[in-house]
């Protein structure tokens, strides 16, 4: 692996933390290397940059043209205004070598860690391209940030130039802060069955307006012979370090205050520690060097009205009209100079504002308590009976939101179990600080659990609108578990079942996953979390401008063509019943890369025809082969790629409710002695355990509930 990390010079970078003073360029610095336009802070040598930090080398590449070099990558174009700087980035490879009949890989770690340097999150993308490859993004050394993108395709049929939406190249963004990055391919996505068409995929976190999808760099190498193996990336700088604001600094006790023009300003940085300096408003030039802001002459544009004459001063300009008229800022105007007509303008703009904030007002207050407009429209509508609940009384239910009540978190929220009036437990659910999309989501599950009532389903009990943040307020429901997991699937099945089937319209949870089935008071399944559902479109064609759910559970069908359907539900229900065959996650990020996703490990089993890899141990003896083959064999229905191919929740219910008959049943149980024939040619019985556990599970108030006594093991 290769591994770039801003550690260059490392003796020059001590000696510049403790320089006395800024450094003044000198005029005989050079300013020019190449076509690059070198500023100040940056130079090419230490006596003419601020720092170490932004020392430029000008040297001579392979084409024998000079180019500047920043700490061994190739700096592209330096911006001031910005406070960025554009350089090449390595791109990582994945390439099947029909030589040898391996993948060979050779991933990219960029380490900008305690420099001035962080990746733009508003100009990169991390992108990746490929027919048949699944590349991760990490930054373990920062903000903790991970994510990947999915790029397949079947023939270049199927690729559009300048479409970069999963099918052949993937984008997606990354968060602020990051200094770090390294990719890694999951090796469950490899080219080695089809390297004759295209051999090789790639993945680089990259400036997003410099690229532009083309359908060669499938079954060509010129996407990474491009710029010789790398691409443009920008990166944020600022001055100072972590504990270095514009307080602090503007102070200039240390004299290193770097704004030294008189005419400049001291701002935040908007992406990672230290401070910037900016020209003041009025001023264009170096804010970074004596006398380096300069007065803009606004008059040269003449910004003044017809017949007005522009009058320019230091920083500013104002206009002025001819006799007999007067000038107007607000809508830059020279008007007829009347005091009645001044007044009535006056009151009538006056009026116009007033209102304008008075409807403006009128709409935050729908948004942020509007749920009552809601409210009285199902009521009305549907004739539904539910509480609305006083801030202090779920505040009381919950024990002022004790972090012990906390029953579940995700997303969308908080989950508290709270006991209201008349002793009735409910599980009550805090949105966290809420956006536009969050309001959206609040509504949509508050619409969708208000039309549904099913036993398998989350019952709204009622809301609360006191608050900046509404809550709802559901039948209580436990993350715990005392029958058989297959029992639970079952019933989770039914439940997704009728959103599919039974509700008018259909409704497509979205957001199908472990965490989302919870257990009422009698242990039945519940399907909850409706954040991110939607009713099932007429218009076979609407598409999900956001790509939501969770990782190890989306259907990259949807994450392909952002289109959700009943069959995104039917994958993230496959996931979970690998989860219930083999305990589990779904997705391991901190694992080798062959073995980080379950789902993909679980086909090459399947495809090996050999279970016993990913099978616990402690399964086989306990259950039939029938059985375990049999939950394999739905669970790999539900993970076919092709949503058209996945079975409907009704046939997965049906098929579940059949596969436990086997397990109530002793008489299909096999006699393992006298089993002759492996599952799958792979192992021959089989049994689990998830998370396990040899007494018990505690619940809320401290007691173990019992387990099955047939097994050895409870639900998360």
């Amino acid at each position: 692996m290769r591994f770039l990390h801003l550690g260059v010079g490392l003796l020059l970078l001590l000696s510049a933390q403790h320089a006395p003073a800024v450094v003044i360029p000198s005029p005989e610095c050079q300013t020019q290397c190449g076509d690059v336009e070198i500023q100040y802070p940056f130079g090419i040598g230490d006596s003419c940059s601020l720092s170490a930090y932004y020392n430029i080398s000008c040297e001579v590449q392979e084409d024998n043209v000079y180019k500047p070099i920043l700490y061994g990558v190739e700096v592209l174009n330096i911006s001031l205004i910005h406070s960025t700087i554009r350089v090449l980035n390595h791109i990582s490879t994945y390439c099947y070598n029909s030589s040898s009949g391996a993948m060979e890989t050779n991933p990219w770690t960029f380490n900008a860690n305690g420099f001035p340097y962080r990746f733009s999150d508003v100009h990169n993308k991390f992108t990746v391209i490929g027919c048949n490859t699944l590349a991760y993004i990490m930054d373990s050394d920062g903000t903790g940030y991970q994510s990947g993108c999915v790029s397949t395709c079947n023939n270049k049929s199927d690729l559009v130039d300048g479409s970069c939406s999963g099918m052949g190249c993937c984008q997606t963004a990354i968060p602020k802060g990051m200094g770090y990055y390294d990719v890694s391919f999951d090796g469950g996505f490899n080219t080695s069955n089809i390297w004759r068409f295209s051999r090789c995929s790639y993945a680089v976190l990259m400036e997003a307006e410099a690229f532009n999808f083309s359908t060669t760099y499938i079954n060509t190498t010129k996407f990474n012979d491009t710029n010789i193996g790398r691409a443009p990336v920008v990166m944020d700088w600022a001055i100072g370090n972590v504990t270095t604001s514009c307080e602090v600094a503007e102070r200039n006790e240390t004299g290193t205050y770097a704004c030294l023009s008189r005419n400049s300003e001291c701002l935040v940085s908007p992406n990672g520690p230290g401070y910037l300096c900016n020209c003041s408003k009025g001023y264009e030039g170096n804010p970074y060097v004596l006398g380096g802001c300069h007065d803009v002459d606004e008059c040269k544009n003449n910004p003044c009205p017809s017949g007005g004459i522009c009058h320019n001063t230091p920083g500013d300009y104002w206009c002025s009209c001819r006799a007999g008229r007067k000038f107007t800022s607000q809508n830059n105007t020279c008007s007829i100079d009347t005091g009645l007509v001044i007044v009535i303008s006056a009151l009538f703009g006056y009026m116009i504002i007033q209102k304008r904030k008075l409807n403006q007002v009128k709409q935050e207050y729908f948004r942020e308590h509007g749920g009552m407009i809601l409210f009285e429209r199902m009521r009305s509508e549907k004739g539904l009976a539910f509480t609305v609940f006083s801030e202090a009384e779920l505040t009381q239910a919950t024990n002022n939101y004790d972090k012990s009540r906390i029953i579940g978190k995700g997303g969308h929220g908080t989950v508290y179990k709270g006991i209201v009036k008349g002793n009735t437990p409910v599980a009550i659910k805090r949105c966290a600080l809420i956006d536009e999309r969050q309001k959206k989501e609040f509504g949509q599950e508050m619409l969708i659990l208000s039309q549904i009532n099913h036993k398998n389903i989350v019952k709204l009990v009622g809301c609360c609108l006191e608050v900046e943040v509404p809550m709802l307020v559901k039948n209580q429901a436990l993350e715990i578990s005392f029958s058989t997991l297959l029992r639970i699937a079952h019933e989770a099945a039914e439940g997704l079942n009728f959103l599919h089937s039974y509700a008018s319209p259909p409704i497509i949870h979205g957001d199908v996953k472990t965490a989302n089935i919870l257990l009422d008071e009698n242990y039945m399944a519940k399907v909850s979390d409706f954040g991110a559902s939607m009713l099932a479109p007429s218009d076979k064609e609407q598409y999900v401008t956001m790509v939501q759910g969770t990782c190890g559970y989306l259907d990259p069908e949807y994450m392909q063509a952002c289109q959700l359907t009943e069959k995104s539900d039917v994958y993230s229900f496959g996931v979970i019943l690998l989860e219930v065959l083999t305990g589990q996650e779904p997705l391991k990020l901190d694992g080798p890369e062959t073995q980080r996703s379950l789902s993909s490990n679980f086909l090459i089993a399947m495809k090996e025809n050999n279970l016993d890899p990913i099978l616990p141990s402690h399964i086989k003896g306990q259950e039939s082969n029938e059985l375990i083959r049999g939950l394999a064999q739905l669970a790999k229905q539900c993970l076919d790629m092709s949503g058209i191919n996945r079975p409907s929740m009704k046939e997965i219910a049906d098929e579940l409710g059949r596969l436990r008959k086997l397990s109530l049943h002793p008489w299909v149980q096999l006699d393992v002695e006298m089993e002759t024939q492996n599952l799958l040619d792979g192992a021959s019985t089989a049994s689990f355990q998830i998370e396990g556990a040899t007494t018990g599970y505690p619940t809320q108030d401290g007691e173990n509930l019992p387990m099955n006594p047939r097994s050895s093991y409870y639900a998360r």
